[in-house]
Parts: C-alpha cells; sequence; structure tokens
C-alpha cells in the first residue's frame, strides 16, 4: 500500500505532546491554538507531498516540512525549509 495512503487513512491518530505544541509553534512562527489542526489540514492539502524514510513520515508542502513517527503518528516537530 502506498504510504501516503496509510498516513491518510490514519489522519486522526496524528496527534503530538505538549512540547511538540510549543515546539512546531516556534519553528513555524505560527500562533495557531490547534497545532495539530494546522498540521492535519497541511497533509490533506492535495499538494502535500508524503514520504517515509525509516520510522518516519515526512510531509512537505511550499516551505513547511512536518516529521511524524510513523508508529506512534506522533508529530515530532515542523520546520520551514530554507
Amino acid at each position: 500500500m502506498e504510504y501516503k495512503k496509510i498516513l491518510l487513512d490514519n489522519i486522526d491518530k496524528i496527534h503530538t505532546t505538549e512540547m511538540g505544541i510549543s515546539r512546531i509553534r516556534k519553528n513555524l512562527q505560527i500562533d495557531t491554538t490547534d497545532v495539530v489542526e494546522y498540521c492535519k489540514n497541511k497533509i490533506l492539502d492535495k499538494n502535500c507531498s508524503i514520504y517515509k524514510q525509516g520510522k518516519n513520515w515526512y510531509c512537505e508542502i511550499g516551505n513547511i516540512k512536518i516529521t511524524i513517527n510513523s508508529y506512534s503518528y506522533t508529530i515530532i516537530t515542523a520546520h520551514i525549509i530554507k
């Protein structure tokens, strides 16, 4: 099965930790109250490129790269790509 489909089929499992919320807000320079929903919307965008390397999924859209653990569906971090 294609990795993108696996991730999208399990979109409701995606979550992050309190530390993850602060890290993502700081790295992406956003002031969103629901960071997980913000990331899910980016992942669901038809232009999002999703691929798996090792134990993580990487979702790239525009200048944003989101890293998700493929076993726990935890958003580890997100960065602005330079």
